[in-house]
C-alpha cells in the first residue's frame, strides 16, 4: 500500500526542502526544491516502494520547481533515474544544453548525475499530476543503453508508454494482494516497454522490412509453433509458409544457419531452460524429451550430452548453481562453427 511521502499546503509549503525526500531522506537526491507563493498551495506526494525502485504520484495545484547543481552532485553522488508519466501539467527540463517540456501523456527521463532544473506547471485547472519511477541508473542500464543526463522526452502516442504507466499505475494503487515478486515483475516489464519506445525513437527512419525479411519472420514463426512435432521438416515447413524448400534454405542463409542447425539449436535451448526451472517430481526428463520434439529420451539425452557435457539428469541435478552452463545457452557452452560439429552426426526429416 502507498504511503504519503510528503504533504504540503499553505502552513508548511516553506518547509518543503527539508521534507520532499521523506522523513528519512529516503527518496531522490539532494537538490533545491521549493512551492511557488500561491493562493491554493496543496502538495501531496505518495510513494510505493518496490524492491530498490519506488513509485511516486505527486499531485500539486500549485507550480513546484526542483535544481540539482553540481555542488550538490560532489555532496551526493547518489546515481538515480527517474520515468516521469506527465498526466495533468507540464513538466519542463533544462540544463547547459537546452530545454524540454513533456505534457499530458508524454514521458521525460532524467538522471541526477548532470546539473539540471525541473519546473512543475499546474494547467488551466490549476492542477499537476505526475506519475514517475525512481530506478538505479545501473538497473536501468539493462535496458536502456544510452546516457540520459540531458533529458529525454518520448510524445504521448506510443503505445507502449500508456501501457507502462498503466501497469505502474496498478502497482502503486495495489491493497497488498500483489506480491513482492510480482510487483516487481510488473514493474520491470514496465520499464522495458519503456526501453522498447526508446529504441524505436532511436530509429527515426526505420528501413523498410524487405519480401524476405517478413518471409523469414513466417518461418520462425512456424518453426517456433510445431517445434514440439518431431515429424517437423523442411518440407513440412515449406508447405506450411506457402514456399518452395529451395526459397525455405535460401532464407535461413540469411540468418546465417541450416533447418538442422536452427531446429537442435532452439530443441536443445529449450531443453535445458525447461530442465533448470523444473522439479523432477512435476514433469519427467522423457516429458521434456517429448515436449520439444525428440522422438525419443535416449536420442535426447546423446544430443544433451554432446552438446552441454552433461547428461540430462546430471544437469537437472547439478542446476543449483554449480554448472555455469545453467546461466547460459547454447552459445556459452559450444561457439557458432563447434555446435554445428556436435550436432551434424544426427539428422532432421528433410
Amino acid at each position: 500500500m502507498a504511503e504519503t511521502l510528503f504533504a504540503l499546503d499553505k502552513r508548511n509549503y516553506r518547509d518543503g526542502q527539508r521534507m520532499f525526500r521523506g522523513s528519512r531522506d529516503q527518496e531522490y537526491y539532494r537538490g533545491d526544491f521549493w512551492v511557488e507563493d500561491a493562493p491554493n498551495v496543496e502538495v501531496r506526494s505518495e510513494r510505493k516502494a518496490v524492491g530498490a525502485m519506488s513509485i511516486i504520484r505527486q499531485r500539486s495545484a500549485s507550480n513546484l520547481s526542483f535544481r540539482r547543481s553540481r555542488q550538490h552532485i560532489r555532496e551526493d553522488a547518489t546515481d538515480l533515474s527517474i520515468l516521469w508519466f506527465v498526466r495533468k501539467g507540464e513538466l519542463g527540463f533544462s540544463d547547459q544544453c537546452g530545454s524540454k517540456l513533456a505534457r499530458p501523456g508524454d514521458l521525460m527521463i532524467t538522471r541526477s548525475m548532470s546539473p539540471f532544473l525541473i519546473e512543475c506547471r499546474t494547467d488551466s485547472d490549476g492542477a499537476h499530476e505526475v506519475l514517475h519511477v525512481t530506478v538505479p541508473t545501473h538497473l536501468l542500464r539493462s535496458h536502456i543503453a544510452q546516457d540520459l543526463g540531458a533529458g529525454l522526452v518520448l510524445v504521448a502516442g506510443a503505445p507502449e508508454l500508456a501501457m507502462a504507466e498503466r501497469m505502474l499505475g496498478e502497482v502503486f494503487a495495489d491493497d497488498g494482494q500483489l506480491g513482492e515478486s510480482s510487483a516487481r515483475l510488473l514493474v520491470e516489464t514496465a520499464i522495458a516497454l519503456v526501453a522498447n519506445a526508446v529504441r524505436l525513437l532511436d530509429q527515426l527512419q526505420p528501413a523498410r522490412q524487405s519480401i524476405a525479411d517478413r518471409r523469414l519472420e513466417e518461418v520462425l514463426r512456424f518453426i517456433e509453433v510445431h517445434l514440439s512435432d518431431p515429424q517437423l521438416s523442411t518440407a513440412m515447413v515449406a508447405k506450411g509458409c506457402g514456399i518452395s524448400p529451395r526459397y525455405l534454405s535460401f532464407l535461413l542463409r540469411l540468418r546465417d544457419t541450416s533447418f538442422s542447425e536452427l531446429v537442435w539449436e532452439q530443441r536443445l535451448t529449450k531443453a535445458r531452460d525447461w530442465l533448470g526451472r523444473s522439479d523432477p517430481r512435476d514433469i519427467s526428463i522423457s516429458e521434456i524429451a517429448y515436449g520439444v520434439g525428440f522422438k525419443s529420451p535416449a536420442h535426447f539425452s546423446r544430443m544433451f550430452k554432446r552438446v552441454f557435457g552433461a547428461n540430462p539428469r546430471e544437469y537437472r541435478g547439478e542446476c543449483g548453481g554449480e554448472l555455469a552452463a545453467c546461466q547460459h545457452g547454447v552459445a556459452a557452452v559450444a561457439d557458432k562453427e563447434t555446435f554445428v560439429e556436435l550436432v551434424s552426426g544426427s539428422q532432421l526429416l528433410q
